[in-house]
C-alpha cells in the first residue's frame, strides 16, 4: 500500500517506521532537520525495553506533489495545523485515496452521517471558515483514535513510551473493504488496529481525558499522576469530565467506561507530561481548539450548560495568548 505521512514527527515517525518495516511504500511528509535526517539515514524507533529498530530506506519530501497520489493519507499533525497543509494536501490525492485522521480532539469531520437533529452541522472551534471540509472530500475520510504515547527525540528518531492501539472506522460505522484492509496493513506492521462500529464514542472516551488532563497540566505544569492524586484537581478533573459526558450524550456517545476508570487510567500512566505541557515548554501553539474549544462549542449548539469546561477553557485560551504575544515558553526551573 503506498502511504504518505502527514507530519513526520512522533506519531508520525512510529507508525511511518513500521509500516516501511513491514514492506509498505511510505513517504514521509517534512521540513527542515527532520527532512534531511530522513533521507540521510531513514527513520530509528527506540523501543519500550531499549531496543531500536531502523528503516534505513524511508523516504521524505518537502512538497506533498513530490510524493503523488497515495492509497492512503496518515494525517498525524495537530488539529490546528490541517489548515495550513491546504489546498497542497490534495497533491496526495487519487480517485480512491483514504485520509485517516489521527489528530486528537473533535473532527472537522464529526458531523457528517451522525444520525440525528445534528447532522451536516459544522464545527466552527476547528473548521471555522469550512476550508478543510471544503479541500477534502467526506467520503475519503477514516476516523481514528491513537492511545501510543511517543517522543520526538531527535530528528529522524522517536521513541516509543507505552502503547500500539490505532483503532480505525468509518463514519457510518459499516465495515468496508478498504477498512478491513487498512486495518490489515496496519496490524501486519505490528499495531492493534480493531475496526469500530462507533468511532465517536471511542473518539469521546480519549478527549474525555484530554479535555480535562490536558489543560490542567498546561496550567499547573504537572504530570497525570500528580494531576490525579492532588484532591483538588482530581476533584476539578471529575467535574469537567460530569460536564463532558452531559455534552457527548446529547449527540448519542456511548461511555462505556466510568468516569473513575478512566481516571485511573490516566494516573497509571505514571508521571507523563501531556502534550498541551510539553507545547508549553517549548513554546508551541496549543492545542485548545479541538480539545476544549470544540465542546464548548458542542455544549451551546446542545443546549448543554459546561461552566467548568468554560472556565478551563478561558484560562488556557489566555495562556496561549500570552506565550504567543511574548514569543515565549513557560517551565518550572529548580532552584
Amino acid at each position: 500500500m503506498k502511504i504518505a505521512i502527514v507530519g513526520a514527527g512522533a506519531i508520525g515517525g512510529y507508525l511511518g517506521t513500521k509500516l516501511a518495516l513491514a514492506g509498505e511504500d511510505v513517504t514521509f511528509i517534512a521540513r527542515n532537520r527532520n527532512l534531511e535526517a530522513i533521507n540521510a539515514n531513514g527513520f530509528r524507533l527506540i523501543l519500550e525495553d531499549g531496543s531500536e529498530q531502523h528503516a534505513p530506506t524511508a523516504r521524505a519530501v518537502q512538497k506533498m506533489a513530490d510524493a503523488g497520489p497515495q492509497d492512503a493519507v496518515l494525517l498525524t499533525v495537530k488539529a490546528h495545523q490541517v489548515a495550513d497543509l491546504l489546498p497542497d494536501l490534495r497533491e496526495l490525492f487519487g480517485p480512491t485515496t483514504m485520509v485517516v485522521t489521527m489528530i486528537n480532539g473533535l473532527p472537522w469531520w464529526y458531523f457528517h452521517k451522525l444520525a440525528g437533529p445534528y447532522e451536516g452541522r459544522s464545527l466552527e472551534s476547528v473548521d471555522p471558515d469550512g476550508r478543510i471540509a471544503a479541500h477534502i472530500e467526506p467520503e475519503r475520510i477514516i476516523g481514528s483514535i491513537v492511545y501510543p504515547a511517543t517522543e520526538l527525540v531527535a530528528p529522524g528518531v522517536v521513541r516509543l513510551i507505552e502503547g500500539n492501539r490505532f483503532s480505525i472506522g468509518e463514519l457510518d460505522g459499516s465495515r468496508s473493504e478498504r477498512i478491513e484492509g487498512l486495518s490489515k496493513v496496519l496490524m501486519n506492521a505490528g499495531f492493534k488496529a480493531p475496526v469500530a462500529r462507533d468511532i465517536r464514542s471511542e473518539l469521546w472516551v480519549k478527549l474525555w481525558g484530554n479535555l480535562s488532563f490536558n489543560p490542567i497540566s498546561a496550567l499547573t505544569h504537572a504530570t497525570l499522576e500528580d494531576i490525579c492524586r492532588f484532591p483538588a484537581s482530581r476533584a476539578l478533573v471529575a467535574g469537567l469530565m460530569t460536564e463532558a459526558q452531559r455534552v457527548g450524550e446529547k449527540v448519542g456517545v456511548q461511555f462505556k467506561v466510568s468516569l473513575d476508570q478512566r481516571i485511573a487510567g490516566a494516573e497509571s500512566v505514571g508521571a507523563h507530561k501531556t502534550s498541551m505541557l510539553v507545547d508549553v515548554e517549548h513554546g508551541r501553539a496549543l492545542e485548545i481548539e479541538a480539545l476544549v474549544g470544540s465542546v464548548v462549542e458542542l455544549g451551546r449548539i446542545t443546549d448543554t450548560p459546561t461552566p467548568m469546561i468554560d472556565a478551563i477553557y478561558a484560562t488556557a485560551k489566555l495562556l496561549a495568548h500570552t506565550l504567543a504575544t511574548q514569543r515565549g515558553k513557560l517551565a518550572i526551573a529548580p532552584l
